[in-house]
């Protein structure tokens, strides 16, 4: 099963360099919003049927994943981080933990990703 890093104390997206961990406790809007309104970050296309947005970094060194209603875990955050040759992962599950649980395991499954330890 795929841990979870904890998320850290303050206001909202962590932007300085290497930065691992959202911090969860401003709320799914609160954080959903910065997100989207981080300069650097690229919005993917929507996919249809897909209830997820996407946003990565220019370098692609970082990507976050918002759920939407119908994913696993709805209200989530997920942050994707490069991280010693793979992905390092940590995020924010403000919904059911069973479905939340589900969501890191898709996205371990599309990115071969790794949680930190």
């Amino acid at each position: 099963m795929v841990l979870l890093a904890g998320c850290s104390q303050g206001t909202g997206v962590t932007r300085a360099p290497g930065a691992t961990r959202l911090d969860c406790s401003p709320g799914y809007e609160a954080v959903k919003a910065r997100i989207a309104g981080q300069p650097g970050l690229t919005r993917a296309p929507k996919e249809p049927g897909e209830p997820y947005d996407w946003y990565s970094s220019a370098d692609q060194q970082t990507s976050y994943v918002i759920t939407e209603p119908g994913a696993p875990g709805h209200p989530a955050i997920v942050m994707e981080r490069a991280a010693g040759g793979g992905q390092a992962i940590s995020g924010c599950s403000y919904g059911d933990k069973a479905g939340y649980q589900q969501l890191l395991a898709y996205l371990t499954s599309l990115r071969g990703a790794r949680t930190p330890k």
